[in-house]
């Protein structure tokens, strides 16, 4: 369709009739000697890379027949009036579709345009020298998550603005700089060979043309674009379970669990539908699921029981892994967290979930497990957008990278995060999805990108030249989980093998507030996260249900 357009539009500059089909016949009978030139197989923008081509062949081609200088002239039907005018509107509806940034010019300082607000992506922004670089982030979201606890806020001890720190405060360039941006949006394609990324804009209605679509040209681009739940293609994950990766994820659990504490004591409703309504299963015994079985058993413990008298003995957690929960953890700890989760009132369940239905769960054996709630924690893998990449690949299907972070065989991108992975040929292995593993990587990609930069090496295809010194590696600082009733987990093992320190109980919980209170990025957050368990500690938790 678009190249019938194009061809359209051009034979009317050349002023070419549509309308003698005598004239058409010899023009088709010429261009049937002519070898057809073969168009490009690259990404969704081909229509950048091949409609200049296009054009200057076709004007080429009727000049050469003599068509441009004595063409045959008849006016026009009205039929084929209307068909180039809606051609024309067609093709400046294509140019307006992929409006955007274009490449920097000569004496501008070189762009670095980010895919993603997380852990990789943040800690790169952070150190990202502003006087060397203008800079883009890309992202749906316009905040970073601290994951570490994210559960908390599931159950009221934390506030969800506690856990978000906006990205204008991370790097303040995007908010200020004229030539810095954030943009809310998902980035669909990479063309690396035009150095340019191709969007599409976050909206809910607000804008005239949807879905609204841009370009962004870059001179070096980082993809920590992160990682999508991995749902193992199991049946009604999706349309049924919670995940907990975002703000907006925690905030849908908390409705639910609250709406379904007020719903079971209606009058009318049946021992079997409270049973039922007030089961809260959590699949996945890593660190994610076992934190927020802990918060939740800390929650019925301390509250449920107090405000929700009528109910209290019917609500209860339930813990389903198909192998040993906190698996990365030293065996001592994997026991002393089983016998405290049970004594809190948490069921284990060993088993391989087969598929999911709106009120109940099968087990492979065949066992129904009905349930009011569902968290969904059992690990990340690739997102669609990474798996449609024309890009190398690493085992467990991340963008593979060398020791340096770069992608092989494209020039000027780089990919870290869960999004990332060592290739095969480096013989490394994938390291695990963890903060940790992102937030250093994302450290040492912008000391080396500062340090390039000073050497005029920021603008596209202009680093070769430049020693990048030490490759990139990673040593385990240890492990943390918080097991609720004010225990917790510290692992100081640096991997899995290894003898170290293991700590587990109050103390354990004491260094696990006080790490994750100085990981947190602004002092604004660190203010409200320690008032909000200054304030959890006194009066409780809140179980106000909003929205």
């Amino acid at each position: 369709m678009a190249l019938a357009r194009i061809a359209r539009s051009n034979l009317r500059r050349s002023g070419v009739a549509f309308g003698s089909n005598a004239y058409q016949k010899d023009m088709f009978n010429e261009r049937s000697h002519t070898t057809k030139k073969p168009l490009p197989s690259s990404h969704v923008d081909g229509t950048f890379s091949y409609i200049s081509k296009i054009k200057e062949h076709n004007r080429m081609h009727f000049s050469l027949r003599g068509i441009s200088g004595t063409p045959y002239y008849r006016t026009p039907s009205s039929n084929t009036q209307r068909v180039v005018e809606e051609s024309e509107s067609e093709l400046e509806d294509d140019r307006q579709r992929y409006a955007g940034l274009e490449a920097t010019k000569p004496g501008e300082k070189p762009r670095v345009v980010v895919l993603g607000t997380g852990w990789a992506a943040c800690r790169f922004l952070k150190g990202l020298d502003t006087r060397i670089y203008d800079v883009v982030c890309i992202s749906p979201r316009n905040h970073m998550v601290f994951t570490p606890l994210l559960a908390s806020t599931c159950v009221g001890t934390l506030e969800f603005r506690s856990v978000a720190e906006p990205i204008g405060s991370i790097q303040d360039a995007l908010s200020k700089d004229p030539n810095s941006h954030f943009l809310l949006a998902s980035c669909t394609n990479i063309d690396t060979n035009k150095h340019e990324v191709y969007c599409e804009t976050v909206t809910n209605g607000g804008l005239s043309r949807e879905p609204y679509q841009f370009k962004v040209a870059y001179d070096k681009l980082v993809i920590a674009s992160g990682a999508e739940p991995s749902t193992f293609g199991i049946k009604g994950v999706k349309e049924h379970a919670f995940f907990l990766r975002e703000v907006n994820h925690a905030q849908e659990i908390r409705k639910r669990l609250l709406l379904n504490l007020m719903l079971s004591e209606n009058p009318g409703i049946s021992e079997e539908e409270k049973k039922g309504l007030l089961h809260c299963v959590v699949i996945g015994g890593g660190p994610t699921g076992v934190e927020f079985s802990g918060e939740l058993s800390d929650f019925i413990t301390k509250d449920v029981r107090e405000r929700y008298t009528h109910v209290k003995d019917y609500i209860h957690v339930t813990l389903i892994e198909a192998n040993e929960i906190l698996s990365s953890f030293d065996v001592s700890l994997r026991q002393y967290a089983m016998k405290h989760l049970t004594k809190s009132g948490v069921r284990f369940v060993r088993g391989v979930v087969k598929e999911v239905h709106p009120q109940k769960i099968v087990l492979s054996d065949g066992t129904e497990v009905p349930y009011g709630l569902l968290v969904w924690s059992t690990g990340v893998g690739p997102s669609e957008f990474v798996k449609n990449l024309n890009l190398p690949v690493s085992p467990g299907g991340r963008i593979g990278v060398d020791g340096w972070m770069r992608v092989p065989s494209v020039e000027d991108v780089f990919a870290l995060g869960d999004c990332a992975g060592f290739l095969e040929q480096t013989g490394r292995p994938v390291l695990p999805a963890l903060a940790q593993v992102a937030e250093r990587q994302g450290k040492f990609l912008v000391e080396l990108f500062n340090k390039i930069g000073k050497q005029d090496g920021g603008k596209a295809l202009s680093a070769n030249g430049i020693p990048f010194g030490d490759s990139f590696v990673y040593k385990h600082l240890g492990s943390m989980a918080s097991v609720g009733a004010y225990k917790a987990l510290v692992d100081l093992r640096q991997s899995k093998d290894a003898k170290g320190l293991s700590l587990a109980g109050f103390v354990s919980w004491l260094i696990w507030r006080s790490a994750y209170l100085t990981r947190v990025l602004s002092w604004r957050n660190r203010f409200y996260v320690a008032v909000n368990w200054g304030t959890t500690f006194v009066f409780g938790r809140d179980n106000s249900r909003i929205g």
